[in-house]
Order: structure tokens, then sequence, then C-alpha cells
């Protein structure tokens, strides 16, 4: 897993450090630019096509739609100050929780 952690963390820096760089010759930088609306959208987009290529199990075409869905996701948190820590603390209150009861419990709250 540390090899993905690492790529991730890489990545999350990349795009945090595009944050202030030229529209014009940054695709990263476009995206933050545009609103988190604009990336949201990209977002969806790069889900459902992780979804089409997972239903017609093409491992290659799920691989990479998932890395643009995962560049998406960092781009749309980074347009909204949310950070990985911050994802992480979410993960980590959850571990040791039934999935079905951590579920119950926000729908009740």
């Amino acid at each position: 897993m540390s090899r993905f952690s690492d790529t991730l963390e890489r990545l999350a820096a990349t795009i945090e450090a595009r944050k202030g760089a030229d529209p014009s010759t940054s695709y990263t930088a476009k995206l933050l630019s545009e609103g988190v609306e604009r990336a949201a959208k990209k977002l969806g987009e790069e889900a459902v096509e992780t979804v089409i290529a997972a239903a017609q199990g093409d491992a290659e075409g799920l691989a990479a739609e998932s890395a643009d869905l995962i560049y998406h996701w960092l781009v749309v948190l980074a347009r909204a100050g949310v950070t990985l820590d911050d994802v992480a603390a979410r993960l980590e209150a959850r571990e040791g929780t039934s999935g079905l009861a951590e579920k119950a419990s926000r729908t009740q709250g």
C-alpha cells in the first residue's frame, strides 16, 4: 500500500502547488480556477467511466479510469479546501465499526 499512498501524497502536493499556476499552461490550474462545480462534474464523469470499465470486466480500463477518478477527486478536495488528513480522520473514526451500523448512525442523526 505504500506505493499507492506515496503516489497519492505526491499527486495531492502537485495539485496544491498548481493552485496559483496559469490556467492556460496547466489543466489542473484550469480545473481549480473554474470552481468546485466544474471539478465536481469532471469527478462525476470519471466515476461513471470507472463504473463502466468495472461492469465490462476491463481490468486495464478500470485501472486507467480509477487513476482519472482519483486525480479528479483530489482536485475537488483541493478546490474545497479538504485535505487527505481530513479524509483520513473520517476513515479512522469509522475503523472498528460495522459499515451497516455506521451508515445507520448517519441516517438517524
